[in-house]
């Protein structure tokens, strides 16, 4: 067999794709890359009519996509979603953990509530959606799975009080490595992305402060936060057979930040 040419290793023809917090940024951009790349994409999401909206835009572009309801912190929903896709479709081939929120305020003034709550949606919820798309992927012998994790996965953060954020993206990072050790003889890879200030609703408030947002540009070399189309290139790749060899990396999207 021939090895494949360039443009077709970053082709997904025929594999469905699973994409959670699909409804807007990150998500979105996501879903829409993987489309265009040649897979149906399922799109979920916590608000099912904003999932069916996005659907409906890449459908009318041609693209193929369906929605779904899905809380990622509620083992009962992630299970339901994930058999529909299959009932579906067949099969997943790569999930997107993209789902994420952010409680940012001093560690002494944190609730147990509100530490449990991002915990629960940005680790808890990756690990829930790749056990049940990760059964489907062992089974068929195939997939790749992309955790969106964070560059404060990697760093203590030095802007802000965001400490359950910083643990549960720092989970995503080592969850990352040891799934992908231990499913790498099974043929599914298992990567994250850590990407910077990505300009999406998540940071709306940090974007108002102008002084916030300086000190956001300051501390990047390459001088901005990120737009969703940043992290495009890096979901692609790591989706496709281009990373056939790439598992247990987190692939830092950040303009060099953790570099500097």
């Amino acid at each position: 067999m021939s090895d494949p040419m360039l443009p077709d290793m970053f082709r997904l023809d025929g594999q469905v794709a699973l994409v959670t917090g699909a409804a807007g940024g990150i998500g979105a951009m996501a879903s829409r890359v993987l489309a265009e790349a040649g897979a149906h994409v399922a799109l979920s999401d916590l608000d099912g009519a904003a999932a069916d909206r996005e659907a409906e835009r890449l459908g009318q572009a041609g693209l193929a996509a369906g929605a779904y309801q899905m809380d990622v912190a509620d083992e009962a929903s992630v299970s339901q979603c994930v058999a529909e896709v299959v009932a579906a479709h067949g099969r997943i081939d790569v999930l997107v953990n993209n789902a994420g929120i952010a409680l940012r305020m001093p560690a002494e003034e944190m609730t147990l509530d509100a530490w449990r709550k991002v915990v629960d949606v940005n680790l808890t919820g990756v690990f829930l959606c790749s056990r049940e798309a990760g059964r489907q992927m062992l089974a068929a012998g195939r997939g790749s799975i992309i955790n969106i994790a964070s560059v404060m996965g990697h760093i203590g953060g030095v802007l802000y009080g965001n400490l359950s954020y910083h643990a549960a993206k720092g989970g995503v990072v080592n969850f990352t490595r040891a799934l992908a050790v231990e499913w790498a003889g099974r043929n599914v890879r298992v990567n994250a992305i850590a990407p910077t200030w990505v300009d999406t609703p998540l940071i709306a408030r940090l974007k108002q402060d102008p002084d916030m947002l300086a000190a956001i540009e300051g501390i990047t070399p390459m001088g901005r936060m990120a737009q969703p189309q940043d992290l495009a290139g890096a979901i692609l790749y790591l989706a496709s057979p281009a990373s056939s060899l790439v598992t247990g990396h987190s692939l830092a999207v950040d303009g060099g930040l953790l570099a500097s």
